[in-house]
């Protein structure tokens, strides 16, 4: 029944941000445009097939991709206010990305695909580190939200320097990109996030149970026969694919990692079998809620949708870090 109503009202977000925007089409012409297809005539079908859709449909893959990965970084780390943001994975990727953009690094003449590559790299990189700091004894939940601050903090400063060195064209590129910009969506990126989040999804679901049973702390799985320091290695890769798919499109999308886990836990509880769907919806709903409100606050353009994300991410984060300390 959760599982349906999360659906449902991701659903009603896509139609609703579909029919936001600076063009006059209101939900009943997108829905019919829907059915129409891309080989309907005009110009409000142009700007639905060709603009409107492929930002939205990124919207589910980045959302997606960011929410299922925040789940099991917090999972891995036992640590609720682990997310590829404050942990400084999302930074670490930006900083890949941005080299691949600065050096022209293409895959097979395709800059997008070398920019994924290279932004998962550095994820994995971060994610490796934070495995290694999470192994060492007596390292709380605090001193991994601190550790992931430093390395947020000094990814951007590389990330910052290398817009610095760069041509103003570059710069100008790795600016709009680290907002986390849909301007640059499309339909490449769209169904590139898209299958990286089905693959994603697919690998995880093959290991719910033992995700759950993780999640009852190490000892519990260790006693059911699970390998943990696997499990957590194979996870921990999964996610930093899932964050390289999130932020190697659009750039870095602040505290959807954070909150949408949260979200599925208050709706679907501990059980990864439900969780993890459930997580995922909760990200395309947020992803797909900052789309529009991004469209509404500025009059012909369009908000960076990182900037919404992250103003009210703070205050979530915030109100968990008062929750932890009580």
């Amino acid at each position: 029944m959760v599982l349906f109503c999360a659906a449902a009202a991701v659903l009603l977000m896509l139609l609703v941000d579909l029919s936001v925007g600076s063009s006059s089409l209101t939900l009943s012409d997108c829905v019919q445009l829907l059915f129409a297809g891309p080989a309907a005539g005009g110009n409000r079908a142009l700007i639905f097939w060709q603009i409107r859709c492929p930002m939205t449909f990124t919207c589910i893959g980045v959302g997606g991709c960011l929410a299922l990965a925040g789940l099991e970084v917090q999972t891995i780390t036992n640590n609720p206010l682990s997310s590829p943001y404050t942990l400084g994975i999302s930074s670490g990727a930006g900083l890949g990305a941005a080299l691949s953009i600065v050096t022209g690094f293409t895959i097979l003449g395709t800059q997008w695909a070398g920019t994924v590559l290279m932004a998962f790299a550095f994820a994995l990189f971060v994610t490796g580190a934070i495995y290694l700091l999470g192994k060492q004894k007596g390292m709380s939940a605090q001193t991994l939200v601190l550790s992931g601050i430093v390395m947020n903090f000094f990814f951007t400063a590389l990330q910052q320097y290398l817009q610095y060195r760069a041509s103003a064209e570059v710069a100008q590129i790795i600016s709009n990109w680290s907002f986390g910009n849909l301007s640059r969506a499309s339909w490449t990126s769209a169904a590139a996030s898209i299958f990286i989040l089905a693959t994603g999804a697919l690998l995880l679901a093959s290991q719910s149970w033992k995700l759950t049973a993780l999640n009852a702390g190490e000892e519990r799985a260790h006693s059911l026969g699970i390998r943990v320091q696997r499990l957590k290695r194979f996870a921990f890769l999964v996610s930093a694919m899932l964050i390289a798919g999130g932020v190697g499109f659009i750039g870095t999308v602040g505290f959807v990692g954070l909150v949408s886990p949260h979200i599925a836990r208050l709706l679907a509880g501990e059980d990864q079998r439900y969780l993890m769907p459930v997580s995922v919806l909760s990200g395309i709903f947020v992803m797909l809620a900052a789309s529009t409100v991004s469209k509404l606050l500025t009059e012909g353009a369009m908000l960076p949708v990182g900037i919404v994300t992250s103003i009210v991410g703070v205050p979530f984060l915030f109100i968990l870090l008062m929750r932890e300390m009580r």
